[in-house]
């Protein structure tokens, strides 16, 4: 933590070697805070997907899935090139201006306040599975896991890390029992047959299909979270985080897609809640016990992705405060656990008054996710590939053996691969900006 608080102002100053921290977080500790993010996604997408393209959810998160895989070979790259973190708001400012960061800092920020609010929401409607009385009482409820999250983090990364991936362990064995239990009900055949329902229907149009793949990208965010842990990772970067990320794409590839085709097409959406799709999955293919102890884990993950949303949170701000668009005293550390207090606590104020405005709707705060998603997305990967272009140039000019600092190496391919990259999310999140008119607002 200490790298990415010591840096200098500029975020062009700040890339400095990794090897002067000392043991961080191995690669499944990694993957357990980013899982405990994108892995949640499975829980609420579905339920939101359907009541858009109906039985073709599992269509667009297909689709989707590809861009996914291609994001994760860019985020991992801005983890090893800039170990100080900030994410988008390092590699924006590397790539143009201070003002660039600032704005793909603000774009995160939206993203992972609703994060916050959306997860530890849905994490506390997926409880009432269990016990349906507090359905009356899920705002407050939700509050009050924040407020316990906040206490988390001021405690330090370390605990946290560990706490999650313990967490993030359980949920992944708790999906993974569901898909083992769904082909054991239904059979291979059964479960296979249930793609041509996916395709099948009403022609889907060149605007809906547009659309519907804009909207799947709800099913992979918190893939940012990997270039915010940048300061805590064991060094080398290097080796670190293309190993988390590889940890992540294998997990999230095997449940996301499934859990989505079945939960929309083996049950009748229309009439179940649309957050709690693979809690009865599980109860669909294994009984009540399944069921109930998949809305347990859900409800848990649910909650740490908020915990990973505040990560992020705190750091874009420190990084901010770094660049000076922010007070310096989000900079401040406690003597307790030295933790920088008030950069937490802000964190963690946002999502909780989102939830009191918005009252705990779900499809309002839903609609609103992918405008600062996406345009984060956009932001990081047209800035890394201006940083690719930059240093390719300046490689031609010097000679292939000569290195500036930081830089990585960029073959021809991987360039023309992340320029594509970058045409498929800009062109989601330019989509959305008009299909989505309350999350541009």
């Amino acid at each position: 933590m200490a790298a990415v608080d010591k840096a200098g102002s500029s975020p062009k100053l700040g890339r400095r070697g990794s090897a002067q921290r000392g043991a961080g977080l191995g690669p499944v500790l990694c993957w357990a805070i980013v899982f405990a993010d994108i892995g949640t996604s499975v829980y609420y997408t579905p339920g939101i997907l359907f009541g858009r393209v109906g039985n073709h959810a599992a269509l667009f998160v297909g689709l989707t899935l590809i861009v996914f895989v291609l994001l994760t070979i860019k985020y991992s790259e801005v983890s090893i090139r800039y170990p100080q973190g900030g994410g988008v708001v390092t590699v924006g400012a590397d790539a143009a201006n201070n003002f660039v960061g600032l704005i793909g800092g603000l774009l995160i920020l939206v993203d992972y306040f609703l994060t916050a609010a959306l997860s530890a929401l849905s994490g506390l409607i997926y409880l009432t599975v269990i016990a349906p009385d507090l359905k009356g009482t899920v705002v407050a409820l939700t509050v009050t896991a924040l407020i316990l999250i906040a206490v988390l983090n001021l405690m330090g990364i370390s605990a946290n890390a560990r706490i999650t991936a313990v967490v993030a362990a359980i949920a992944i064995s708790s999906q993974l029992a569901v898909i083992i239990a769904v082909l054991v009900h239904v059979g291979i055949g059964g479960a296979l047959a249930a793609i041509p329902k996916a395709v099948s229907g009403p022609r889907i149009s060149s605007v809906g299909l547009v659309t519907g793949y804009a909207g799947a990208f709800l099913a992979f965010s918190g893939l940012e979270s990997i270039s915010q842990l940048a300061p805590t990772m064991a060094p080398p970067n290097r080796r670190t985080a293309p190993r988390a990320m590889l940890l992540v794409v294998m997990t999230v590839a095997i449940t996301s897609p499934l859990l989505t085709l079945w939960s929309t097409t083996l049950l009748n959406p229309k009439g179940d809640d649309p957050n709690q799709l693979i809690s009865l999955l599980g109860g669909f293919a294994a009984g009540p016990l399944l069921q109930l102890e998949v809305a347990a884990s859900a409800a848990l993950l649910l909650v740490f992705a908020s915990n990973t949303a505040i990560i992020g949170s705190y750091h874009v701000f420190l990084a901010l405060s770094r660049m000076r668009f922010l007070p310096a005293a989000l900079q401040t550390r406690n003597r307790w656990r030295n933790t920088p207090h008030w950069a937490i606590l802000t964190a963690t104020t946002i999502p909780v008054v989102v939830i009191l405005i918005s009252n705990g709707d779900v499809g309002v705060l839903g609609d609103m996710y992918s405008f600062g998603l996406l345009g984060a997305f956009s932001v990081t990967c047209v800035c890394l590939d201006i940083v690719r272009w930059r240093e390719r140039a300046s490689h031609r000019r010097h000679g292939h053996t000569h290195r500036t600092a930081g830089s990585v190496g960029t073959s021809l391919p991987t360039f023309v691969i992340g320029v594509i990259t970058s045409l498929l999310v800009v062109t989601a999140w330019t989509t959305n900006l008009v299909a989505k008119p309350l999350a541009t607002l």
